[in-house]
């Protein structure tokens, strides 16, 4: 597979009818977008972390906590319209696709664009987003531990690795806080120089990263970034699928019309157009590490290509970008 030699991002290429006009779309604030991928596609791995990693659920077992983040006054900050119906999926159904989480948290009021919560409720995590929403359960329940940050830079600095300290509530549970920071210091599984050797680990970082990646590319869309927008807009309904074989790993993006939305497992109800095979955890960990770049770990065998090898590189092309936003 070519990768190097397909058309840029913004092409139509083969494969399908244009769907319509493709929209004008105004380029996004950096920061702002930046935060929309931590908070809607980094931070829900946690969950993950704590169903696959035995001594960290052992660790959660019996607790039941909100932990809040928040930006401070952080008003006015809306979310873009470009995604399937319902919230990105936290689980897979018998499709492929996932489950929204239940509710429990405020609209889609001011700020709740730059706010997340993690719900802990015996050793099962869900990221809800928004401000949760107390007064919805009579008033009982209140985060337990609230982290706020100045502004939009400070959270995204936080969630980069870099060393922030945001306002904290909750020093009186300090047994549930501390547990927090060690799950939130997991996250840095996901940085390209984290390079565990054992083998567990490996394999859930792998898992983290498959289901990180699809859910922020699906929120780089619909958080308006104009190339990703035009991309999407110019194509009918298609699956890009990820896997990992043996393991089993699975994750997909889905798209139609500009619309996207990321599912866990493998999409059922139609063939994917693009499918990324990753040879096993140890060729799958050589791509991310950027160990070899992705044109050399096809040749190498770390990673097959089926479907079309022009929007298989674009894809590619849109994963480095998020990585690097991500990674400031």
């Amino acid at each position: 597979m070519a990768a190097g030699s397909a058309a840029g991002p913004s092409g139509a290429g083969s494969g399908g009818a244009v769907p319509g006009p493709v929209p004008h779309v105004p380029q996004p604030d950096r920061e702002l977008l930046r935060a929309r991928l931590f908070l809607r596609a980094a931070l829900p791995v946690v969950k993950v972390i704590v169903e696959d990693d035995q001594a960290v659920n052992r660790r959660f077992t019996g607790v039941h906590a909100v932990v809040q983040f928040r930006v401070k006054n952080a008003g006015g900050h809306g979310a873009a319209p470009g995604g399937f119906a319902g919230p990105e999926p936290s689980a897979p159904d018998s499709h492929g696709s996932g489950r929204a989480a239940a509710g429990g948290l405020q609209g889609s009021g001011p700020g709740d664009a730059l706010a997340a919560c993690v719900v802990i409720d015996d050793g099962v995590v869900c990221v809800e987003q928004g401000v949760y929403d107390h007064a919805a359960h009579g008033g009982a329940v209140k985060p337990t531990v609230t982290f706020t940050f100045a502004d939009v830079h400070k959270l995204n600095d936080f969630f980069a690795g870099k060393t922030v300290l945001p306002g904290i509530r909750g020093f009186s549970h300090p047994g549930t806080l501390a547990k927090v920071v060690q799950l939130l210091l997991g996250l840095k599984l996901l940085l390209p120089s984290a390079q565990p050797k054992d083998p567990d680990k490996r394999r859930l970082k792998v898992k983290m990263t498959l289901y990180m990646i699809t859910t922020a590319l699906s929120q780089y869309n619909k958080g308006g970034d104009p190339e990703m927008v035009r991309w999407t807009s110019r194509q009918p309904e298609r699956i890009y699928q990820m896997s990992v074989e043996p393991e089993g790993i699975a994750a997909y993006l889905r798209v139609r019309a500009g619309l996207s939305k990321a599912g866990r497992g493998f999409y059922e109800r139609r063939r994917p157009f693009v499918h990324l095979r990753f040879h096993g955890v140890d060729g799958a960990l050589a791509v991310m590490n950027k160990e070899v770049g992705f044109v050399e770990g096809v040749g190498k065998g770390h990673v097959s290509v089926e479907g079309s090898p022009e929007y298989a590189a674009n894809f590619n092309d849109f994963m480095q970008r998020v990585q690097a936003l991500l990674l400031g």
